[in-house]
């Protein structure tokens, strides 16, 4: 999901010239850490700010020199990413949000951005 998601994203420029479609860097959980989701973000030149789960560190540790490079990532931006969870428990609020009754994806979009906006004007 995740390249669909990367390429949705529009971001308007203040006065002339087209939308950013690149993030600067991409803030997730360590359930985001995979090698394909890392080598994604990487051929589109985004920093991936992804922890590495433990398993991964001691099988990368487990295999030595073969293993790789630990991960490296800016701890101080992850620590800015419960901005993104609370506004996440914020939308769950809303009981169809939370369940997910719609079946359809652009019928549960409309409804995500339609919490979204009411929370931004809530300020």
């Amino acid at each position: 999901m995740l390249p669909f998601i990367l390429g949705a994203i529009r971001v308007p420029r203040h006065g002339v010239g087209r939308a950013r479609t690149r993030p600067d860097r991409v803030l997730a959980d360590k359930a985001y850490s995979s090698r394909a989701i890392r080598r994604l973000l990487r051929s589109r030149g985004i920093q991936a700010v992804i922890p590495e789960p433990r398993d991964q560190q001691a099988h990368r540790k487990r295999r030595g020199r073969r293993g790789g490079r630990p991960v490296g990532y800016d701890t101080e931006a992850y620590k800015h990413r419960n901005v993104v969870e609370r506004s996440f428990n914020a939308l769950k609020n809303w009981r169809g949000l939370a369940t997910r009754y719609d079946k359809l994806a652009v019928i549960y979009r409309g409804g995500a951005v339609l919490a979204a906006i009411l929370a931004w004007l809530r300020g």
